[in-house]
């Protein structure tokens, strides 16, 4: 099989460290490579910077685990969201998606995947007992109950991630509520439009558990 032949180790070092990234082929990494060879060394310099940065200072918030660079993100900081309303989602992107909207003015709460058996996740391995314990924190008045809405995929997983978390929460007297059905079947928030999106979750109905 015909290996490419580099005329720099380091060259095919950063190619070996380009095309590890996913979706990027050796072609594409090696053109990358040759791409940043031409830029001025300060651009290289600040691209690299900016990754190291990412890597080692970005953290997550200790409320709703959404990506941040202190304890707590800006959304559970900003004491003008509504604080009796917690969005749950995926991950990070559905919490930028929804936020594009603009019609979502409450808390999030980043599980970090959804329950897939046959991708050995299971409910140990997300936030789940986080989001049970936040609620079990928050203070349930009749006069302003709390609202936890479960804005997962619509697929076979999405559902028996929220039937999981619906068990879990139901019990404690919280409202428990989902987007509308405005997207399709295993739809993921990323993918949805942002006008789609807004009026899914300002639309949403009360969670239905399938018996």
């Amino acid at each position: 099989m015909y290996k490419e032949q580099y005329p720099s180790k380091l060259l095919e070092e950063a190619v070996d460290a380009i095309g590890s990234l996913p979706g990027v082929g050796r072609k594409s990494a090696l053109r990358l490579a040759l791409y940043l060879l031409r830029q001025p060394s300060e651009n290289v310099h600040h691209f690299t910077g900016a990754i190291n940065a990412l890597r080692d200072g970005v953290q997550y918030c200790s409320r709703c685990r959404m990506l941040c660079d202190d304890v707590l993100c800006p959304i559970c900081s900003d004491s003008r969201r509504d604080s009796r309303t917690i969005c749950v989602v995926e991950n990070v992107r559905d919490v930028m998606s929804i936020e594009a909207t603009g019609q979502y003015h409450g808390l999030y709460h980043v599980l970090g995947g959804i329950i897939s058996p046959i991708n050995g996740v299971g409910p140990s391995d997300l936030s789940i007992s986080a989001l049970v314990d936040r609620v079990k924190g928050t203070e349930i008045a009749a006069e302003s109950p709390l609202e936890v809405i479960l804005a997962l995929s619509g697929d076979v997983e999405g559902e028996t991630t929220s039937f999981y978390i619906y068990r879990q929460i139901a019990p404690l007297g919280v409202k428990v509520t989902a987007p509308a059905r405005g997207l399709g079947f295993g739809d993921n928030l990323e993918y949805a439009d942002s006008l789609t999106l807004g009026r899914s979750i300002a639309n949403r109905q009360p969670f239905k558990l399938i018996q």
